[in-house]
């Protein structure tokens, strides 16, 4: 048949034009071909806006080197993906306009709450939920023309129905089906009351209404519907209607015509051609009345190859009994027909959704490579697509993307979500920040701001607005006060009293734009603003009366509709670069195709839980079971995956769960490994995706690691004074004490610093100073005062009533164990010194230097002195501090020896040192270590001699100006997992990536 010839042969008219053909192309060449100068009056129907303008682009490339004028393009609307049709409304201009998706939600949530049967009260959020599946429930009716009312009547009363009625249901079926029953026929009512009408059921009869208007005039001028599968009756209809048109055809995308006939009578829903043989048979067509699309007849072998392999692959399960006939019976045409048919298609299967990423922008980078190279990629998982998209910003390019992005991810979309956030948690600091310093705030570029977060939000969270301010006045940062307080007078509006959404909307904008810069006006600016501005306004409009309990609810709301609100800017693409729905495999074509999210429940989907409708219950309505959907994915997938060049990507786990592959995918490697073939790899491609995130095997010089930090600053700069507690740094870090005591470098507290276990240490070593300075009692009395010491210190150290309320009970345990401990201390009544400082003198070539300490105990008894320091986290063990690697309760001891400490006189140093003890004061335990080891043959007064010993060799090396003050110099036995100026040191970068081979830096003399 020539391509001229379209209209020439007897209605009615349906083409196919084969899977790996370019659908588009090979439309546009032939309608150019066949109608000549009729093709601007003709009129051509597609399923979707993006192919409607994807058309007009195939028709633009049929005819570079003159003017055209293309004919009428326009989206059918494929009504289960949601899309509008063309412009019918001069059919309707005597129906009722159609109710708003926003309205609709509204009204259906109000009719959930008032009729539907639960336990509990719905709140507004979850009655919200239920009415986008009674909205779906209601889609399903209008578009499949189901008339539910009697069914659904019979659904509850028929005994005869499924089994035994209702009786077969279980009990929350039963529910669902009576409050269905009664929402079918309240709906319709209350749409009267509101001169309104359902969309889905208004788009039905305005195609109808075309449809009937097609039947008393038949056009006169070319009609092609092309590309849909005709999966609704309304769109079926009308497809039958222009296939017997005097100009019209219809064509189909990826007919299977050389199927078996006995194979395709066992077609069902789940399979990729259900949907065409359901239209088929719709209609009477047999496939013998289909033609290939006269431009597509082609002697193409390796794309029929690829055909045969896929359709063999997907045929019916009830088929694949005869799979070895079949694979013989290939290759009696052609002994490498399998080998063939794989040509050209690759599976990569990456470890995680970051790694097949990186692959899929690799792989789309590359094809920008070759001058005029298209590349896109398909997969129905929208957090893969702007996983690429990231991915691919790395290079500056960016892919025309059909998902767009979802508003939340927007500036204006954090803006609001901060303010959110701020509803419920008012006084979180990080959010705070969030909001104070967003680009979009009004208070980002005031300079205060950064004194406010240094000063009044950083450490332990504030508990309200004037602790805030408190901070602030004690440090005299008057103006960040001033500010702080004009950000709380924002706040004040939301105090307001708020009952329905309508009002909680228009709180938050007021809230929003006095918070944000430029009056506001700078939320609104630019698509991802205009989209926000849309979202409100049609929110405040059509929220009115709906109800909202209380702040939770409303943020639960808001924050869905900005995760589900999409922003689309369009423009500043590449070209050549697309990201698509799994539907527009359908129509699109281009030189690198890549498949992606072939793993069961991304491609094909789960099928959704409908918490009204059973499958069973689906049935008995007439409404079409899941493994339809199933069926339409499966053919979209097999239409990219006949394309030249096909690139299957999957992954070993998504969002950290093991995944499986794709049912298609499966059965094609089961058929391909069948055959005595593999299905093709290039691992490669894995290799080289991970190695542009590892290090590189030969680092540039420019680029090598920083090296191991060792200053040395002059000695005058350098400290004349430590506490013991810092010499541990000067054994271990010295850089840290180079950036604390020589930089003058303090670390900050992080906002909302969690000080629980701080706070709880802190009120623990207080009660117990007190506990022994003013010798409480001791057994069961002194446990109950104990407990009532420790629970008013938390309470001073303000912790909330539900921190204490998980304390509370382990006060018992502890104080029990600590007054036992006490009882133990107090057999020989020794003096006690609490919490007094002491400091020793060191003589240095530049002057003197002072050691400093303050005790937690000093007891003095007959027997000598013992030096006891409380830690309520792991102390050190006795192995660590005798190698000097912990020195400070040795050189705490020195002191007391050599140096001066408060209370302490000559007559208890001749008494000489005694134990040098450790107490762990746990949760709730109090355990006693002593410093001593039985390899250690050193007395306490040896130890501490050694100590400071160690201490004076290490003092006179830094009196050397060529000794550096060396990054972790010795991090043995560190309990910590890391220091306060470890990022300054660029730890990460020069001790874990850092070359291994490069020698180390090292002190002087070391």
């Amino acid at each position: 048949m020539k391509s001229r010839d379209l209209f020439v042969t007897p209605a009615p008219r349906w083409y196919s034009i084969p899977s790996g053909r370019p659908f588009l192309d090979d439309l546009a060449r032939g309608l150019c071909e066949a109608l000549g100068d009729d093709l601007p009056h003709a009129l051509i129907l597609t399923p979707t806006r993006r192919g409607a303008r994807q058309m007009a682009h195939a028709f633009t490339d049929q005819c570079r080197a003159k003017a055209l004028l293309l004919p009428q393009v326009r989206a059918l609307g494929d009504l289960e993906e949601g899309e509008p049709p063309f412009d019918l409304e001069h059919l309707g201009l005597d129906l009722p306009p159609a109710l708003s998706a926003t309205r609709r939600r509204f009204e259906l949530a109000k009719l959930i709450k008032a009729h539907y049967e639960s336990d509990a009260p719905l709140n507004a959020r979850t009655a919200l939920e239920l009415a986008d599946s009674l909205a779906k429930f209601f889609d399903s009716l209008a578009l499949e023309e189901v008339k539910a009312a009697d069914r659904l009547d019979r659904l509850v009363h028929d005994p005869d129905l499924l089994h035994d009625g209702m009786g077969a249901l279980a009990e929350h079926w039963q529910v669902s089906a009576r409050f269905l029953a009664i929402a079918v026929d309240l709906w319709p009512k209350r749409l009267a009351e509101l001169d309104r009408m359902d969309p889905s059921q208004r788009l039905v009869t305005l195609i109808h209404r075309l449809g009937d208007q097609w039947e008393k005039t038949p056009p006169t001028h070319p009609v092609i519907i092309a590309g849909t599968t005709g999966t609704t009756p309304a769109t079926a209809r009308l497809m039958g209607l222009a296939s017997r048109f005097e100009q019209g055809a219809v064509v189909l995308p990826g007919l299977d015509l050389s199927l078996a006939e006995d194979v395709w009578a066992q077609v069902g829903d789940s399979h990729p051609q259900g949907a065409m043989k359901a239209l088929l048979d719709r209609h009477r067509v047999s496939r013998e009345v289909v033609h290939t699309w006269p431009v597509s007849i082609e002697a193409d072998r390796a794309r029929h190859a690829r055909r045969r392999v896929l359709n063999e692959a997907l045929r019916p399960a009830e088929a694949t009994k005869d799979w070895r006939a079949q694979i013989a019976a290939l290759k009696a045409g052609s002994e490498t027909a399998i080998k063939d048919g794989l040509s050209g298609l690759t599976h990569i299967e990456g470890r995680n959704d970051e790694e097949a990423a990186a692959v899929i922008a690799l792989l789309m980078r590359e094809a920008l490579e070759t001058p005029g190279k298209t590349a896109a990629l398909i997969t129905p998982d929208i957090t893969l697509s702007r996983r690429v998209t990231a991915r691919l910003s790395r290079w500056g390019v960016r892919p025309d993307s059909s998902a767009g992005d979802a508003l939340i991810h927007s500036p204006v979309g954090r803006f609001l979500h901060s303010l959110l956030d701020l509803i419920l948690e008012p006084f979180d600091a990080v959010k705070l920040l969030a909001l104070l310093k967003h680009p979009l705030s009004r208070f980002a570029d005031d300079r205060h701001t950064n004194i406010l977060e240094i000063i009044g939000l950083r450490g332990a969270k504030p508990r309200d607005a004037d602790e805030v301010l408190s901070r602030l006045t004690q440090k005299e940062a008057f103006e960040a006060a001033g500010l702080w307080q004009d950000y709380v007078g924002t706040c004040a509006v939301w105090q307001k009293s708020k009952t329905d959404l309508s009002e909680y909307v228009r709180t938050l904008t007021v809230w929003a734009e006095s918070v944000a810069a430029h009056d506001g006006q700078a939320l609104w600016s630019g698509a991802a603003g205009a989209t926000a501005s849309a979202l409100l306004a049609d929110l405040i409009a059509e929220g009115r009366d709906f109800i909202v309990e209380d702040d939770q609810v409303f943020v639960d709301i808001l924050r869905r509709a900005l995760r589900t609100a999409t922003v689309r800017t369009g423009g500043h693409t590449h070209p050549r670069l697309t990201i698509l729905g799994a539907i527009e495999a359908r129509m699109f074509s281009a030189d690198r195709l890549i498949l992606a999210g072939l793993e069961e429940g991304v491609w094909p989907q789960a099928a959704e839980i409908d918490p009204f409708l059973s499958r069973p219950m689906r049935k008995a309505l007439g409404l079409p079971s899941p493994e339809r959907r199933t069926g339409l994915s499966a053919h979209d997938f097999v239409q990219g995956a006949s394309q030249p060049e096909v690139w299957m990507v999957t992954r070993q786990r998504r969002e950290g769960e093991p995944q499986v592959q794709s049912r298609w995918l499966w059965r094609l490697e089961t058929l391909t490994t069948g055959a005595g073939e593999h299905l093709p790899t290039q691992p490669q491609w894995l290799d080289w995706a991970r190695r542009m995130d590892g290090p590189l095997s030969v680092v540039p010089e420019a680029l090598k690691p920083a090296s191991r930090p060792l200053p040395a600053p002059p000695v005058e700069s350098r400290p004349l004074q430590l506490p013991v507690t810092q010499v541990e740094m000067l054994e271990r870090d010295p850089y840290a004490v180079y950036a604390r005591y020589v930089l003058g470098l303090k670390p900050l507290d992080r906002p909302n610093e969690p000080f629980e276990a701080l706070r709880r240490g802190t009120a623990i070593h207080a009660v117990a100073e007190k506990f022994a300075a003013d010798d409480m009692p001791l057994g069961e009395a002194g446990v109950q005062v104990f407990c009532d010491l420790l629970e008013a210190q938390l309470r001073a150290e303000n912790l909330s009533e539900a921190q204490l309320a998980l304390q509370r009970p382990l006060f018992p345990l502890l104080a029990r164990d600590y007054v036992a401990f006490e009882a133990e201390r107090r057999a020989d009544r020794p003096r006690l010194l609490i919490e007094e400082s002491g400091k020793l003198t060191i003589d240095l070539p530049r002057g003197p230097f002072t050691l400093t300490a303050k005790a937690d105990r000093v007891e003095i008894h007959e027997r000598g002195v013992d030096v006891i320091d409380f830690k309520t986290g792991q102390p050190p063990s006795p192995r660590a501090v005798i190698a000097g690697f912990y020195p400070q309760l040795t050189l705490t001891a020195a002191i007391l020896k050599y140096g001066s400490f408060n209370g302490f006189e000559d007559i208890h140093r001749a008494k000489g040192l005694g134990e040098l003890v450790y107490v762990r004061l746990g949760q709730d335990v109090v355990k006693p270590r002593v410093v001593y080891d039985k390899k250690n043959p050193l007395s306490a007064d040896e130890m501490a001699d050694r100590a400071l010993s160690r201490l004076k060799t290490r003092l006179m090396q830094y009196e050397n100006p060529r000794q550096g003050y060396l990054s972790w110099r010795a991090p043995q036995y560190r309990l910590e997992r890391g220091g306060d100026y470890d990022q300054l040191a660029r730890l990460y970068e020069w001790h874990v990536l850092g070359d291994r081979e490069a020698e180390p830096a090292t002190e002087e003399g070391e």
